[in-house]
């Protein structure tokens, strides 16, 4: 009888070692980024804008944009001597009246530069509100909107006083007279590209109108809740910068008593409108009109 030799085989159990359990993965610490290259929030101070609140509160990201169209003056053109006949008789009433072209000191050069250039604006839309990537879009349409709109005139017939739609401030302004068809085209041209950007459009019954002075309303301090502004800081501004209920009714007649007849002749006459104007943020786009 053979015997068989045994084979001795090793156990799997030497082969399982007991293994060592994974070290922690150590986190990395970013740097700290330079104070230089944080851009702080934009915070609302109205002391740094004559008292004017912001009543769309800022958003990252989003550009406040604007159509109008200007007529350029210059400071020996009848309508702004009239203009500023006008504002000085105001403001025998309404003392607190700021006219458009006032400058105040500031350490925006920038700023003040832009309020010597004389122009009158007349708005097209109401604010418009962009993200980054309706900017081009927004301003392609504006410009396609400018080359099929020939250039045309305008004038001024009467003297009126409106309030902006938040009613923290009151204008005076110049209500346009011939150019009315105009202008209403070109505010029914912006119509498509508002709704599908969802934004508002402009009023369906609208009055054009050139404003050359404004004042702050000192009824809107308990409608404030939106822009987040403390009724303590609110009241202090008004405070600095006085407010006023409205503009009287009986200001707008005399005005329009005393100035009309020269605001309708010919030493103020007609203005050309050539060019159609965007603003988005702080800056200026413009197209000429082609038509």
């Amino acid at each position: 009888m053979k015997r068989t030799a045994l084979v001795a085989y090793e156990s799997s159990d030497d082969d399982e070692k007991p293994s060592k359990p994974p070290e922690p993965v150590k986190k990395r610490k970013l740097p700290v980024l330079s104070s230089s290259l944080v851009v702080p929030a934009p915070k609302d101070n109205p002391a740094l804008h004559q008292g004017r609140i912001r009543t769309t509160p800022h958003v990252d990201g989003q550009w406040a944009a604007h159509i109008y169209v200007a007529v350029k003056l210059s400071r020996r053109s009848g309508l702004y001597t009239l203009i500023q006949k006008a504002l000085e008789r105001a403001k025998e009433t309404v003392p607190t009246l700021r006219g458009t072209w006032d400058l105040r000191p500031s350490n925006d050069d920038q700023e003040n530069e832009s309020r010597k250039n004389l122009e009158l604006h007349v708005s097209l839309s109401r604010p418009v509100f962009l993200r980054a990537h309706q900017r081009e879009e927004f301003k392609q349409a504006i410009r396609l909107l400018a080359e099929r709109t020939a250039p045309f005139k305008i004038s001024f017939s009467t003297f009126s006083s409106l309030e902006n739609d938040e009613k923290t401030r009151t204008f005076l302004a110049l209500d346009v007279g011939a150019g009315h068809h105009e202008l209403r085209t070109l505010v029914d041209g912006t119509t498509t590209t508002l709704r599908m950007l969802r934004q508002k459009e402009y009023y369906s019954d609208p009055k054009f109108h050139a404003s050359f002075a404004w004042a702050l309303l000192g009824k809107p301090l308990e409608t404030l809740e939106a822009t987040k502004t403390p009724t303590q800081e609110a009241n202090s501004v008004n405070l600095e910068f006085p407010t006023i209920p409205h503009i009287p009714e009986k200001l707008v007649a005399n005005l329009n008593e005393e100035f009309t007849a020269e605001l309708l002749s010919k030493t103020v006459g007609v203005f050309d409108v050539q060019t159609l104007n965007v603003n988005i943020g702080k800056e200026v786009f413009f197209w000429r009109l082609h038509g």
